[in-house]
């Protein structure tokens, strides 16, 4: 329910205002998240999804970026981290 509000209010938002808010919100998380590689912390590739998911709501090329970064993240098997 809270989802398809958000979804109505911001297709109500005019084209513009919606792609700048996504690629400066998008980018800022992007950004933090590649900065964060260089600190201790599981918090770098959360951020980068999650700005390739705000992107991708006005941007395909983002879109089409996530999808293959779910499909490389669906092939990874933590479980060979910590077989000998």
């Amino acid at each position: 329910m809270m989802k398809e509000k958000i979804a109505k209010s911001w297709k109500t938002l005019p084209s513009a205002v919606r792609k700048t808010l996504a690629a400066v919100i998008g980018s800022t998380l992007i950004i933090l998240g590649s900065l964060l590689v260089v600190l201790p912390g599981p918090f770098t590739l959360p951020l980068v999804i999650l700005g390739l998911f705000v992107l991708g709501l006005e941007y395909a090329w983002a879109r089409r970026t996530l999808e293959k970064v779910k499909e490389q993240g669906a092939k990874f098997n933590p479980l060979k981290l910590f077989k000998k």
